[in-house]
């Protein structure tokens, strides 16, 4: 890995574990946790969760709209699922609910402020983009093609997937009824009018990554492993023509954390079995040869115009800081992430919309298109379809965010930025010493190693560096690359021989 900038190394530290993995907002989770397989290692539906009661979740969180703050790295700030806002003054409201969570049981006044439309969002927020329904009407849907989804509980019987869907399991579950998070990755991978690839089969394993102790979750990464080896099983009893090819799994796991070598071993034996395993971790479980990240849009913008799209809401800041240097780890793939309108935990034909979001909402996006590329290139593997996505990438050029400014602007801006990221090294850092933290980051990023740093050098060489790089990043205009374009994508994949 080349060397990584202040910024790029906290981004990595602090993000990933937040939004690089899923996320579970409004889960009904409840010991103790089940395990349900189909008898004699058959295919069928194990049990039909029932729909989350997002109105009984949500009864009484909100009495007005919030006001939505750019800093924030909450990516629910104005979440209005489940609620009534009949009532609500949204009168020059505009810009905030253009920032809005919102779902089929969210209840609007009879006038909403000009050019905010909750139907057009969704209709958008529905379409894949990018070309992929173009795709579709040249029969190009994964049909013939195996995907399966490691995530939490689902309703399987959502009109969205449940005509692809061929066996859902229960590996150490906690969820009793649909999370939200389960039929939102199966929508975006597979979904009829959500989903890339709406004409794979789809197997889908319920498991929960750990367990809670004490009031605290913990991670435990043995199940997902076991929940991997159960897919493999499953891929065994399958034809040849009609084989699991992608695992969409939207989280990560570190060496931190318990059941990181047997969850690590299982992709390895996914691989070797031929199935491209799509992860938070791929970047290192693919020998840091593939990288994705995932865009953002607004949400009335075109999904199917490359120029509708930008950073994420998670980076944006960050890239428009001269912050986001992909080809410092490894070209990254961009593939949509933000306002993505997806089947909702609430009902069978209900929707919701989420203006903002992660990893977990790119992985299902990617491992639905790699799907598109095993139909078209029933050979193709993983580096060649990575290799072919970023040769055939669009790319977008933004110009500078502020004009160059003076010495004593520079020199303010700079003890501001430090000011705030050593506040929160030493927030975030409680069971380290600061010391050994900051020679950490300083020998990442330069490359020369030592065991510790005082803050008054990591403030003077971050001043002269890296911290000053970050001040000037927004006076330089920045390029994003490699931006997915399916329909070039897979017209390269065709045209290779096999």
């Amino acid at each position: 890995m080349k060397k990584t900038t202040f910024l790029i190394f906290l981004l990595i530290a602090f993000l990933a574990a937040g939004f690089a993995g899923r996320i579970n907002f409004g889960s009904s989770a409840q010991e103790p946790y089940q395990t349900r397989l189909n008898p004699g290692g058959g295919l069928g539906i194990v049990r039909h969760p029932g729909p989350m009661n997002m109105r009984l979740l949500r009864s009484g969180q909100l009495k007005e709209l919030p006001a939505f703050d750019p800093a924030s790295q909450n990516p629910f700030q104005v979440d209005l699922r489940g609620l009534d806002v009949s009532a609500w003054d949204l009168s020059g409201r505009t810009k905030d609910l253009f920032y809005a969570a919102f779902d089929a049981q969210t209840t609007w006044p009879k006038t909403l402020p000009p050019g905010f439309d909750p139907g057009r969002i969704m209709a958008l927020g529905k379409n894949p983009g990018f070309g992929i329904r173009a795709l579709h009407s040249r029969g190009i849907t994964g049909q013939g093609v195996g995907l399966a989804i490691i995530d939490q509980g689902l309703l399987v019987d959502h009109v969205e997937y449940k005509g692809g869907l061929r066996s859902y399991e229960e590996i150490h579950c906690a969820d009793e009824t649909s999370a939200m998070h389960g039929p939102a990755v199966a929508s975006i991978a597979v979904g009829k009018t959500v989903g890339v690839a709406p004409g794979v089969d789809l197997y889908y394993i319920a498991e929960t990554h750990g367990t809670a102790e004490s009031g605290q979750f913990v991670f435990d990464f043995n199940y997902l492993a076991q929940s991997i080896d159960r897919i493999l099983e499953i891929n065994k009893g399958l034809p040849d023509h009609r084989k699991i090819r992608v695992i969409s799994i939207s989280v990560g796991w570190d060496p931190r954390q318990k059941g990181y070598a047997e969850i690590t071993a299982a992709v390895e034996r996914a691989k070797k079995e031929g199935i491209f395993v799509v992860s938070s971790s791929i970047f290192n479980t693919y020998d840091k040869k593939i990288y994705f990240h995932g865009l953002g849009r607004d949400p009335l913008a075109d999904p199917e115009n490359y120029q509708s799209y930008g950073p994420g809401l998670w980076w944006i800041n960050a890239f428009h800081a001269g912050r986001y240097k992909p080809t410092s780890i490894q070209d990254a793939l961009l593939v949509p992430m933000d306002s993505r309108c997806t089947a909702s935990p609430t009902g069978n034909d209900d929707y919701v919309f989420y203006r903002q979001g992660g990893w977990s909402w790119s992985i299902p996006y990617l491992a639905g298109l790699y799907a598109l590329a095993c139909q078209v290139k029933p050979d193709v593997t993983p580096e060649i379809f990575w290799a072919a996505a970023i040769k055939t990438g669009d790319s977008i050029d933004f110009p500078a965010q502020r004009a160059m400014p003076s010495e004593a602007d520079l020199a303010k801006d700079i003890a501001k930025i430090l000011d705030e990221r050593i506040a929160l090294l030493k927030q975030r850092v409680k069971d380290s010493p600061l010391e050994k933290t900051m020679a950490a980051i300083y020998s990442q990023t330069t490359g020369k190693k030592i065991e510790t740093m005082s803050e008054s050098d990591f403030r003077a060489w971050s001043a002269a560096g890296p911290a000053r790089e970050e001040v000037l990043g927004s006076t330089k205009p920045q390029t994003l690359k490699s931006i997915v374009n399916p329909v070039r994508l897979i017209e390269a994949l065709e045209k290779r021989p096999s």
